[in-house]
């Protein structure tokens, strides 16, 4: 691994325009100030979290000295266009829950998990599942459509939540950060000109002992460090003996996956076809993609879950509209928190990371690493820490050998994990979907995603001194 100075990286990417003119002291200030009043807000005076969210993000805008109308048009646009981004996705993957569960499809699919896999093996089984729906999903889809089984799974096998639930996070956010094709690899790959093929094989190679580690292994303690129960509002009781009849496993199994096959066969498109103008992958770029990909199930589960239960008309209504309500707050809450982020940026605070590590001389895999660190941890979103850290550090990938250069992508992806907090969508995600307090889920999933990014960095590395 070469060591380099960082300010040959001064070829990266423009700085974005900010909203303040603050310098770093008054940044890093402002941050902690932001962070600390939505900390407060929330564990001591019990404030609603979407509360707590805007106002952290008002103080953030305010210590950093940007206008008010400035702060509240970039809080609102990170919100706006969160929601938009993943709002439709979690109402779709709720209708499609509330159906599964409704209909004893969730019950079929659990009944047979717990028939055949051993109590031992389920928090592997569960990784194991989460890890290739994870494959082409985004994390937010795939947490919508395994958290029905997850809490299921849970109450039914009489199993703690975090013991199935950490190993399921595990296999979706290492999916997310690592292998292609979600966005952030894929925008990194780009950057610095990486092999796909080669990215995909050593993500995979770096991402199977990372999930082993930061899910089944991890979640022997998770478990013992909180105890919580599955939320009785986003899981249905098991359904009424009423029923005339369950969905067959298959075609629960069929409608579940739907859309991951649909999204798979998007990507699996864009790597083969890989032309715009040609009309098959024009057709998947529809039919793949998060929102008709979920649209589309959710219409063939009414029929393969509810009306293979024997649900009428009237009836698949009523679960449609029953599976809305209890999603509100955690569509706030996950905007709110989008919001938060965009204020972080807009101030400047992620550009600011990106000029203190011009001065660092390290390795070229430990510099994208901690890069994409202090992004992440600055502005809570993955995405936008992989492609400003993948930006910076592209100059580097101009002399390495393309395993290396591949390798250098997944340092970014590692890094872009490393300890979700308050000023993460995925964090609120999450946090309310399993009923936790923010200490609770700090403890849990922060400490998870930690686990991820350091133990894949250690990976990467050791792949660099051996291919």
């Amino acid at each position: 691994m070469s060591s380099v100075p960082a300010r040959i990286l001064a070829a990266g990417p423009e700085p974005a325009k900010t909203i303040t003119s603050a310098g770093s002291p008054q940044l890093a200030l402002a941050t902690l100030v932001g962070i600390a009043v939505i900390v407060l807000l929330i564990t001591r005076f019990r404030l609603h979290a979407f509360l707590a969210l805007t106002l952290g993000s008002l103080a953030l805008g305010a210590v950093a000295s940007a206008p008010l109308d400035k702060a509240i048009e970039s809080f609102t646009a990170g919100l706006g266009e969160t929601v938009a981004g993943v709002g439709v996705l979690i109402a779709l993957g709720a209708i499609l829950g509330k159906l599964l569960a409704d209909s004893g499809g969730a019950d079929q699919i659990v009944d047979t998990i717990l028939a055949r896999t051993s109590p031992g093996r389920m928090p592997w089984a569960m990784a194991l599942i989460a890890g290739v729906i994870g494959l082409p999903l985004f994390f937010e889809v795939g947490i919508v459509l395994l958290i029905p089984v997850v809490l299921l799974v849970a109450r039914r096998g009489n199993f703690s939540l975090m013991r199935i639930g950490i190993p399921a996070l595990a296999g979706l956010s290492v999916m997310h950060g690592l292998v292609p094709p979600h966005p952030g690899p894929l925008a990194a790959i780009d950057a610095v000109d990486a092999n796909l093929g080669v990215t995909l094989a050593l993500g995979v190679l770096v991402g199977v002992p990372t999930v082993v580690i930061a899910g089944p292994l991890f979640a022997r303690y998770a478990g013992r460090w909180v105890k919580v129960a599955p939320p009785e509002g986003l899981m249905p009781n098991r359904p009424s003996e009423d029923l005339e009849r369950r969905p067959g496993f298959a075609a629960t199994v069929g409608t579940v996956l739907l859309p991951v096959v649909l999204m798979l066969g998007k990507a699996l498109t864009d790597v083969v076809v890989d032309d715009p103008e040609d009309t098959v992958q024009r057709v998947m770029d529809v039919v793949g993609s998060p929102l008709v990909a979920l649209l589309a199930a959710v219409l063939v589960g009414m029929f393969t879950l509810g009306r293979a239960a024997g649900f009428s008309r009237g009836r698949v209504a009523t679960t449609v509209d029953g599976s809305l309500a209890p999603i509100a707050g955690i569509l706030l809450i996950v905007g709110a928190g989008g919001g938060f982020k965009q204020t972080l940026i807009d101030v400047g605070v992620g550009q600011m990371i990106l000029d203190l590590s011009e001065d660092w001389n390290i390795s070229a895999l430990l510099l994208a690493w901690l890069i994409a660190v202090g992004i992440r941890l600055a502005t809570g979103s993955a995405t936008v820490a992989t492609i400003s850290a993948a930006g910076l550090v592209a100059p580097l990938a101009a002399d390495m050998s393309t395993t290396h250069t591949a390798l250098l992508v997944l340092a970014v992806g590692a890094g872009s994990l490393f300890f979700s907090h308050v000023n993460d969508a995925g964090f609120w995600l999450v946090k309310e979907y399993f009923g936790m307090s923010v200490g609770q889920t700090i403890r849990t999933w922060s400490v998870m995603e930690t686990i991820i990014s350091v133990v894949g960095l250690l990976w990467v590395l050791l792949l660099s001194l051996v291919l």
